[in-house]
């Protein structure tokens, strides 16, 4: 199978990467708009080679959007007017409704699958990509019904190839979902880091008094301002819901702090220490593949 990865980053670069290494794909076209990234992809042995997205799609039996999610919605269309019959077009955007709306009355939506792999790292770039970033992951489809069996059974089998778990869902409700499980983690993050950075204006004592606790809190405040912010932007609605529970359940433990309420604030934690019995859930899901 040939691939073209447009956007040859941590995600697309990683993906090219293992679908090379598991064989599933005899050559790969990348399409980078940053020179130096397609240089790199290049130098790093990601890509065979680097095209233009129009010189690109017509060689390929399946075109990879590993672009922002801006980005995504605004190429998506213009893939799917240009590809040939039976070719799949799929993207790994963070956010799917406004990604699927783009494309809900195109005469080729059959051809498109909408796909999230739930993997990534605070790093962005082709050197950041390597070929184990997927494995034991989730692939999450959405609105596959809109999909071809037969786009929808080639995405599958890319997933299963490259060791992930599936999950299918509707775009909207994916977007509610990662509100809570994703987007607004990355939020706090974003908020802790400049929070702190505010703060203390001496950087030398943060780093003498930070430890591990700190470092794993913000670590994703280390990720991409141009990936994140059109995710924010595409999926408004949901994070404002999610950031006013937040916000509300930051405001009660505040107060609790500030009535010196050692009990209550023992009876939030243990509340919150049941997130263990969930992650060890994932932890077994994960260790099952």
């Amino acid at each position: 199978m040939k691939i073209t990865v447009v956007g040859v980053g941590l995600l697309g670069g990683s993906l090219a990467l293992q679908a090379r290494e598991k064989g599933v794909a005899k050559r790969i076209i990348g399409v980078d708009a940053n020179p130096e990234n397609a240089d790199k992809a290049l130098e790093l042995g990601i890509v065979d080679e680097m095209a233009s997205l129009e010189d690109a799609i017509p060689l390929t039996d399946l075109v990879v959007l590993a672009t922002p999610v801006n980005v995504i919605s605004g190429l998506l269309p213009r893939v799917l007017d240009a590809l040939p019959d039976g070719k799949v077009v799929m993207d790994l955007g963070s956010t799917k409704e406004i990604i699927c709306r783009s494309v809900e009355n195109h005469p080729r939506r059959r051809q498109y699958v909408a796909a999230h792999p739930i993997a990534g790292t605070e790093n962005s770039g082709p050197a950041a990509a390597f070929s184990g970033l997927f494995k034991r992951k989730t692939m999450i489809l959405c609105d596959q019904e809109k999909s071809s069996n037969a786009a929808l059974n080639l995405v599958v089998s890319l997933a299963q190839t490259l060791e992930m778990r599936l999950s299918f869902m509707n775009s909207v409700e994916h977007d509610r979902h990662l509100a809570y499980v994703s987007h607004l983690s990355h939020i706090s993050s974003f908020a802790l880091g400049v929070t702190v950075l505010e703060k203390e204006k001496d950087e030398s004592t943060i780093f003498d008094m930070a430890g591990s606790g700190f470092s794993s809190t913000v670590r994703l405040a280390k990720s991409s301002p141009d990936m994140w912010a059109p995710i924010f932007t595409q999926n408004t609605e949901n994070i404002s819901r999610a950031l006013d529970a937040y916000i509300k359940r930051l405001q009660r433990f505040k107060e609790v702090i500030d009535g010196q309420d050692e009990a209550r604030a023992r009876e939030i934690m243990h509340q919150a220490n049941e997130i263990r019995r969930v992650l060890q859930g994932i932890d077994v899901k994960m260790g099952g593949l």
